[in-house]
C-alpha cells in the first residue's frame, strides 16, 4: 500500500493526478528506456540515485531517479506496455518506497491508496496474508475507471494554465484551483506525443459508491470504529504511527476515509501483534496473555508461602533482619522456586516431542536431497550430511540445558526414528546433532561432550 503523496505530475505521464500540477519533464530521457532513466542519477553525485526493474508478472518495467537539477526531488515511472506510464514528480526520500510499491501488479494508485492493475480497482493493502507473503487484494466495489475523455471541460481554457519548471518548482505551493485548464493543457501536450496513448485509455481517477461524500467517514467516526478516542486518531496521524491509512478525501480541511478502508484498517490492528496480544490479556489486571496470567497467579502464591508463610522467614522483615545478606537469602529461595518451576512455565511432556518433529523434519529435508554417488545406500551417507537449521539447534541446546534427563528420552526417540527411516547409526545420528550443536549452541565444549557421552550409545566395536 502506498503512502506517498506525489507533488506534481510529469507532462508525458499517460495518467494524470487529479489535483496536481505539471512539471516539464523533457530533461528526463522518459522514451530511451529504463535503462537511461536510472543513468540520469545513479553513481552521479553525492545524493543521487537510479534504478530500473522490469516487471515479468505483470509487464512492462519500473524505474526512478533523482532529478539532476533539484537533488531533493525525484521522478518515478511506471510503464506498461499495453497501459502506457505514469510519470509522478516526489521527493527524493520517497522515491524508492514507490518503486518498491509499484511492484508486480499496481500500475497507479488515486484516492489515498486505491490501485488499477490494468483491469480493477482494489482498495489499499492492509490486512496482510501470511501465504501470498502479500496483504490481501480486497476490490472497491462497483468501480468505475474515470478516464481523461470524460474528465476534459470543453470551456477550460488551457491558456490559462502553465506548464512548470523544475529548477522553479515550489513543493509547498497550494494545488492549482483551475486544475480543469490545467488538464486541458497537458492533454494539448498528450496529443504531439508520438504515439500517444488515446485519452479514452488514460486513467485520471476512480469513481465507487464507497467512495461517494455521504459514504465517509471522519476522524470522530473512524476512531469510534476502531474503538479509540479520536484524540488517539489524531496522535497516531501527526505522529505516522499505527498505519493509518492515507485519507481518501480531504474536505473543509478534514481527513475522510471510506468505510471500507477504516473498516479493513481495523481489522487489521485486531490481526497485528499488538491487537492479538490485547485480545488474548482481555480482562487480565495486568494485560497478560492467559498463560503469563497462570505463571504470575502461580508465583504469587509460591512467593507469598514462601516470604510470609514460613515463621523463619516472616521474622526478615523486622528492621533488625533488613540488611544485604537477609534480602539476598529471600532473593535466592525466590529465585529457587522459579528454577525448580520450570516445567510449569514450558512442560516438556509437549516440548519434548516437538522438538523431535522440529529435528527429523531437518534430517528429512537433508535425506531428500539427490545424492552425489545414487548406487550407495542411504546407511552410507556421512553423518555430516545431517544437519540442524540454526533455530531447531538453538532449541535443542536450550532444552539439554533446562531439562537434561528429559531430552535424554527425546534424543533417544530421535535416534531410534532417525535408524528407523534410514538405517542411520545411533552414533553417527549422535555426531550430527552434536556437530549442530557446537555450530549454534550455547553449551560448553566440555559440557556438550560429557552430555553425549552419557546419552549416545557407545559405536560398536568390531
Amino acid at each position: 500500500m502506498t503512502r506517498i503523496r506525489p507533488l506534481a505530475n510529469g507532462i508525458r505521464t499517460d495518467h494524470p493526478v487529479p489535483g496536481l500540477p505539471f512539471i516539464d519533464d523533457s530533461h528526463i530521457p522518459l522514451d530511451d528506456g529504463p535503462e537511461a532513466i536510472e543513468a540520469v542519477g545513479r553513481n552521479k553525485a553525492q545524493g543521487m540515485w537510479g534504478r530500473f526493474d522490469t516487471e515479468y508478472s505483470a509487464g512492462g518495467w519500473r524505474a526512478f531517479t533523482t532529478d539532476p537539477i533539484r537533488h531533493a526531488l525525484a521522478w518515478a515511472v511506471r510503464h506498461h506496455p499495453d497501459h502506457g506510464r505514469t510519470v509522478l514528480l516526489v521527493h527524493d526520500g520517497d522515491a524508492s518506497s514507490l518503486h518498491s510499491d509499484w511492484t508486480d501488479a499496481p500500475l497507479l494508485y488515486r484516492a489515498g491508496g486505491y490501485w488499477w492493475d490494468g483491469t480493477t480497482w482494489f482498495r489499499p493493502g492492509q490486512v496482510w496474508d501470511p501465504v501470498s507473503q502479500d496483504h490481501e487484494r480486497r476490490k472497491a466495489s462497483a468501480a468505475v475507471t474515470v478516464t481523461a475523455d470524460a474528465m476534459l471541460d470543453p470551456r477550460a481554457q488551457p491558456a490559462n494554465a502553465h506548464l512548470e519548471k523544475i529548477a522553479t518548482f515550489d513543493p509547498q505551493a497550494p494545488a492549482p484551483d483551475n486544475w480543469r485548464d490545467h488538464l486541458a493543457l497537458w492533454a494539448r501536450h498528450h496529443q504531439q506525443q508520438k504515439p500517444a496513448l488515446p485519452l479514452n485509455q488514460c486513467v485520471v481517477n476512480l469513481a465507487s459508491p464507497e467512495l461517494s461524500g455521504d459514504q465517509l467517514l471522519g476522524v470522530p467516526e473512524m476512531a469510534q470504529l476502531a474503538g479509540i478516542s479520536p484524540s488517539s486518531l489524531r496522535s497516531y496521524i501527526s505522529r505516522d504511527t499505527a498505519d493509518v491509512p492515507l485519507p481518501q478525501a480531504t474536505v473543509g480541511g478534514r481527513a475522510q476515509w471510506s468505510r471500507p478502508v477504516a473498516e479493513d484498517w481495523v481489522e487489521s490492528r485486531r490481526r497485528s501483534a499488538d491487537g492479538i496480544r490485547e485480545a488474548m490479556s482481555a480482562g487480565d489486571r495486568d494485560e497478560l496473555s492467559p498463560g503469563a496470567a497462570r505463571v504470575r497467579d502461580r508465583f504469587t502464591e509460591d512467593f507469598y508461602a514462601t516470604l510470609w508463610g514460613q515463621p523463619n522467614n516472616r521474622k526478615r522483615w523486622a528492621l533488625r533482619h533488613r540488611n544485604p545478606a537477609s534480602v539476598r537469602e529471600v532473593a535466592d529461595l525466590l529465585a529457587w522456586s522459579v528454577g525448580v518451576s520450570l516445567d510449569q512455565i514450558l512442560p516438556t511432556a509437549i516440548l519434548g516431542p516437538t522438538i523431535r518433529h522440529a529435528v527429523l523434519d531437518d534430517f528429512a529435508f537433508m535425506m531428500n536431497r539427490p545424492k552425489k554417488n545414487k548406487e550407495k545406500p542411504d546407511s552410507e551417507r556421512g553423518w555430516w550430511e545431517l544437519n540442524l537449521t540454526p533455530p531447531v539447534a538453538k532449541m535443542l541446546d536450550w532444552y539439554i540445558q533446562h531439562h537434561p534427563d528429559s531430552a535424554q528420552w527425546t534424543i533417544g526417540e530421535i535416534l531410534r526414528e532417525t535408524n528407523a527411516r534410514w538405517d542411520i547409526p545411533a552414533h553417527d545420528t549422535g555426531r550430527a546433532l552434536r556437530s549442530s550443536l557446537s555450530m549454534d549452541g550455547q553449551m560448553s565444549k566440555d559440557d556438550l561432550e560429557k552430555y553425549f557421552e552419557l546419552v549416545i550409545p557407545r559405536e560398536p566395536t568390531s
